[in-house]
């Protein structure tokens, strides 16, 4: 695959929808140089979902282990916040946050292309926590959510857009959400100039 044709999977989830933000995410990763070649309008299923967020033990457990770590920076005990310390059985549950916040209202699913097309998205994204996230970015600017709050409130975190991690992530997600007749190719007017 070219440089310049790299691509990337990004989702506006049920928050950057139901706020209105869609144009505006779009706006940016099209400043940046980048293109949209698919884009559409659903509303994903737990079926869907369950191929996107893997429930393998192995995944779930991460996720486990990512809530205790917020549990332990905010000196909060497990058992009583959620029953456990097992961090599989918190991972499930995570899961189940997360699958609930994606099937509560419809998402934008789109394929971003161009140089450097996984990095550029993530940066304009910034950091998966909200509240970590730098001014600037699209969770920086327009969310305020956290973990520990998320967890507490029992719900997925409202960080407003999906972005593929890796160019091996993002190939898959891709084959995920889009046919590949669903995908489009075209030049940007500035292409011959920006790279």
């Amino acid at each position: 695959m070219k440089l310049k044709e790299e691509q990337t999977l990004v989702l506006i989830k049920p928050d950057g929808v139901k706020r209105g933000l869609i144009g505006e995410i779009i706006k940016r990763v099209e400043q940046r140089g980048l293109k949209v070649i698919a884009l559409r309008m659903f509303q994903a299923t737990k079926e869907d979902l369950d191929k996107h967020y893997s429930d393998s033990e192995e995944n779930l457990k991460a996720m486990g282990e990512k809530t205790l770590a917020t549990y332990k920076k905010y000196g909060l005990d497990p058992e009583k916040e959620v029953g456990t310390d097992d961090p599989v059985k918190i991972g499930r549950m995570v899961h189940g946050w997360i699958v609930d916040f994606m099937t509560s209202g419809p998402i934008i699913k789109m394929v971003v292309q161009g140089l450097h097309a996984v990095e550029m998205v993530r940066k304009l994204v910034g950091n998966t926590m909200p509240s970590q996230a730098e001014m600037g970015t699209i969770r920086g600017d327009y969310s305020v959510d956290s973990a520990v709050l998320a967890n507490a409130q029992k719900r997925g975190i409202r960080n407003l857009v999906h972005a593929s991690g890796n160019l091996a992530e993002a190939e898959h997600e891709i084959s995920l959400w889009f046919k590949s007749e669903e995908i489009h190719e075209y030049k940007r007017a500035e292409e011959d100039i920006m790279f």
